[in-house]
């Protein structure tokens, strides 16, 4: 009896750690863009690519879903997130109040040791070498995202819940999608340095400003990118 219950508690936990997996493994490749937005989602076609049961997968997709990166639409399905311009837009706007905000709070809450982690993440940003090469801004997650680090340096729960749980992956996920415009990496890595001395000086009215200032031209960056799509599209007589 004892025999045959662990083994149910085994398969269920492999269970888990395979729903884990999958689930990892697809939101880094919507994320990265490896899954196109507006991409369908085949369940089929998902199990055989991760090699995965159906079980496993459809948890994956329910949870990626929660995250918003996977959207369900009446008689069609799941599809990758496609966010319209003006989505995007609103996004942005939210993230440049909320994320001033949590500048504010930094500057007052940080601890000299969190505040001195923060420059060593962007030692290891300036470092990286698609930053060095001109190609793209580093974009790992959590503790070595320089956003991420100040918002749960903010020490207000409810502002990290929101930005670092239900949005973060989305937010990820445009971020690096136009962080490969020409310049606007070397221009984004000078901004944070400024935010961050802002922040080691306690002057929280001048890190909210830098951190509005610096999303903001984060959001003129994807008008520009989306308008020029729009732009080459019509040349192209596309629709």
């Amino acid at each position: 009896m004892q025999v045959a219950q662990g083994l149910d508690n085994r398969a269920e936990v492999d269970s888990e750690t395979i729903a884990e997996s999958v689930f990892r493994r697809i939101q880094a490749a919507i994320v990265r863009g490896d899954i196109a937005p507006g991409s369908k989602i085949s369940e089929p076609e998902l199990a055989r690519t991760y090699g995965v049961s159906r079980g496993p997968l459809r948890e994956a997709i329910h949870r990626l879903e929660g995250q918003r990166l996977l959207v369900r639409i009446p008689h069609v399905g799941a599809r990758v997130v496609s966010l319209s311009q003006a989505e995007l837009i609103e996004l942005y706007d939210i993230r440049e109040s909320l994320e001033g905000m949590a500048c504010r709070l930094a500057a007052a809450r940080m601890t000299a040791a969190e505040v001195d982690e923060l420059r060593r993440v962007l030692d290891t940003h300036e470092r990286d070498a698609g930053f060095q090469a001109g190609v793209g801004y580093y974009q790992q997650e959590g503790d070595f995202d320089f956003h991420y680090r100040i918002i749960q340096g903010s020490g207000n729960r409810t502002l990290a819940q929101l930005l670092c749980g239900e949005l973060y992956q989305l937010v990820r996920m445009y971020r690096i999608r136009f962080s490969t415009t020409p310049n606007r990496p070397r221009q984004a890595f000078a901004e944070h340095h400024r935010i961050l001395d802002a922040i080691a000086d306690r002057d929280g009215e001048l890190a909210e400003l830098l951190m509005r200032r610096h999303i903001a031209g984060s959001r003129r960056n994807v008008e520009q990118h989306m308008a020029g799509s729009v732009h080459e599209q019509t040349q192209r007589g596309e629709p």
